[in-house]
């Protein structure tokens, strides 16, 4: 899978989040900023992202993903 495929899973899965591609192929990682984060623990929010990309990790076409999921706030704080 390439990265606008990813991409464009993961904003199906969490509408209005914004979604940054690092990487590609085996060196795939994602921030993803949304509102839909607040008030969820780190690994709420991973399995919130995962959801989307679930079935194509089990089918191997996506071989992993490293997840950096904050909230709007959390951005803007940097």
């Amino acid at each position: 899978m390439d990265n606008e495929q990813v991409k464009a899973l993961i904003e199906a899965g969490l509408p209005g989040a914004r979604v940054e591609m690092i990487g590609d192929a085996c060196n795939m990682a994602v921030l993803v900023v949304s509102e839909a984060f607040e008030g969820k623990s780190l690994l709420q929010r991973h399995r919130m992202v995962m959801e989307g990309v679930k079935s194509h990790i089990s089918s191997n076409e996506l071989h992993a993903l490293s997840i950096k999921a904050k909230t709007p706030a959390e951005v803007s704080a940097k």
